[in-house]
């Protein structure tokens, strides 16, 4: 039998490397440490695996996940064996950590190392016009699979002020401090708005990553995601 489909872009990559990009669309992780990933988020596997829940691991972070729209609901991967993640033919940015932290939307929150510590942060100036914001917040030493829709940018904030979106918006140095800034006035309610109500605003050293496709608000009360691909040096570059 022959085919294209059997060439060596879609074989099965081989290596040592524990989280790698099988394809911009596709993240594929060798287990060893356990893996901590987003539930449905698993596509195949091969070898002994089992997949339990993730509680939230302490009483504050329940009531956090219980409270607020930033619910992550992870699972743990566990096992001897290769399992492949992907969301909805996203693609895939793998980011190092190196004992530092980055703020993550969990809508964009694929899988990381089950070493990692993770929380749910309020975004500061986040009130109950901007329905509440709230991010996740991943630290330590280890590998963070993002996913985003569509090709994101990564903007540099310490320039000059920033504004993002508050559904673009994918990940952040957790350094920085967002504001939540709103765009609109009584006028522009009046006629209709302008459809971009809120705004995180980033100013000081650091990056933002902003997806070009907005989160519906039905979408993130139902932990829906969606995802986009490469490796930390694509993502930066």
């Amino acid at each position: 039998m022959q085919s294209e489909l059997f060439g060596q872009a879609n074989l099965e990559l081989e290596g040592a490397q524990r989280f790698a990009v099988q394809n911009p669309q596709l993240l594929r992780v060798a287990l060893g440490p356990d893996v901590l990933a987003t539930k449905g988020s698993m596509v195949a596997y091969q070898g002994r695996v089992t997949f339990q829940h993730e509680g939230a691991g302490s009483v504050g972070k329940l009531l956090k996940k219980v409270l607020t729209s930033e619910d992550v609901p992870l699972m743990r991967v566990s096992g001897d064996g290769e399992v492949f993640f992907a969301n909805e033919a996203g693609f895939v940015f793998l980011v190092e950590l190196g004992g530092d932290a980055i703020s993550v939307n969990g809508h964009n929150l694929l899988a990381f190392d089950a070493a990692l510590q993770w929380d749910i942060r309020r975004v500061q100036g986040a009130g109950m016009m901007s329905g509440g914001l709230f991010n996740t917040v991943v630290t330590g030493t280890g590998t963070v699979a993002l996913c985003t829709v569509g090709q994101p940018v990564v903007l540099d904030c310490s320039q000059q002020p920033t504004y993002v979106d508050v559904q673009a918006a994918v990940a952040w140095s957790a350094n920085l401090v967002p504001q939540v800034v709103s765009s609109m006035n009584m006028r522009s309610l009046l006629r209709g708005g302008t459809g971009e109500a809120f705004q995180y605003a980033f100013s000081g050293p650091g990056f933002v990553v902003v997806q070009p496709s907005e989160w519906s608000p039905m979408a993130q009360q139902q932990g829906g995601q969606q995802s986009s691909g490469g490796l930390l040096g694509d993502l930066f570059s």
